[in-house]
């Protein structure tokens, strides 16, 4: 784990995990401002003068939009169109594009990106002096235009100034990400502590689950089509744009609905918080699909984000022999071009 973690006065556990004794944490993330470190999330750099031509080549976002306003989502693919990492793209300079995605998968796509760039001028940096941490809550965008000096933008944009960069991302909640260098954390999270409760990453997990957001990490790399967790209806897919690495296979998916999974929203009955990669059964106890993400709610359930078949009624569901009821997406399962989003 990240030494910048130990500024927030958190424990450090297994797994990504950040922890603060802090009773109800996810129902205080409902009733007031909450502070937590992103500890589960990390930052790869790309920076030279053909930076916006390497990664056009290799992402599915059209990168000339992340023009420093929006900061799109995207992915990264085999040539098989399956993910090796999804992401969030933003600007932080002309020739300098940062990608926030999981921690644990920082590593992997820095090296298959390397297999690519010798033949641009580009340099790939894993950012360890960097630090992400979280603000949720409804005075979430008073107190970052305070502290941090900046308009907080709308979802899926961002705000920068010479030291920090502040995303909005959806959620029950408003929630500002903010990047800044690790060595500020300590003052920075003293000053926004005095505002805010601190609470453990996985209540941002959580509201990510409950936006119908999900973050790949390194057991589900190169298992899933982008369109398995509904990537193109949160605009992380432009079919406007050329070519890159596994579009012709994400492509004919689309455009010949061959998509035979989905990802769904769902509440088990029970607190018990089954394993990424738990299988979820039918009532013949046949494998319909598998959990992607999990965490407890405010009332002590376990909500849940599952890739499932798309192909027939499958019935009742269970995971663990805890019941499976399932939830509506906070969106449609359309389309959304990311091109519409820069134009909104």
């Amino acid at each position: 784990m990240r030494d910048w973690i130990t500024a927030t006065g958190g424990r450090q556990e297994a797994g990504y995990r950040v922890t603060f004794n802090t009773p109800d944490a996810p129902r205080v993330a409902l009733d007031a401002s909450a502070i937590t470190p992103l500890a589960h999330l990390g930052v790869l750099d790309v920076e030279g003068p053909d930076a916006e031509t390497f990664l056009q080549g290799q992402t599915s976002a059209q990168v000339s939009l992340a023009d420093g306003d929006l900061a799109p989502l995207t992915c990264f693919c085999t040539p098989k169109g399956r993910m090796l990492a999804n992401a969030q793209l933003l600007r932080v300079a002309p020739a300098h594009y940062r990608l926030i995605m999981h921690a644990s998968l920082v590593a992997s796509l820095a090296e298959h990106l390397k297999k690519f760039a010798p033949f641009y001028k580009v340099e790939l940096r894993e950012r360890d002096d960097l630090a992400l941490l979280g603000l949720i809550g409804h005075e979430a965008a008073a107190l970052a235009e305070v502290r941090f000096d900046v308009v907080p933008p709308r979802p899926w944009h961002q705000a920068s100034n010479d030291t920090y960069q502040v995303l909005a991302h959806p959620g029950p909640r408003p929630r500002l990400l903010i990047c800044l260098p690790a060595d500020q954390v300590e003052v920075d999270w003293a000053w926004l502590k005095e505002h805010t409760t601190p609470v453990g990453n996985a209540v941002w997990r959580l509201h990510d689950i409950q936006a119908g957001l999900a973050w790949l990490d390194a057991d589900q790399r190169d298992s899933y089509l982008p369109q398995m967790i509904n990537w193109e209806a949160l605009g992380g897919i432009s079919f406007k744009k050329g070519c890159y690495t596994g579009q012709e296979v994400v492509a004919r998916a689309h455009f010949r609905g061959q998509v035979k999974k989905r990802l769904f929203r769902a509440q088990l009955e029970g607190d018990s918080l089954p394993a990424p990669g738990a299988s979820i059964t039918d009532a013949n106890d046949k494998p319909k699909g598998e959990v992607l993400a999990a965490e407890l709610d405010a009332y002590g359930q376990a909500e849940l984000l599952a890739v499932l078949s798309t192909k027939e009624d499958i019935g009742p569901l269970s995971v663990n022999g805890q019941a499976v009821k399932l939830l509506k997406l906070p969106y449609p399962i359309e389309r959304v071009d990311p091109e519409a989003l820069a134009s909104s």
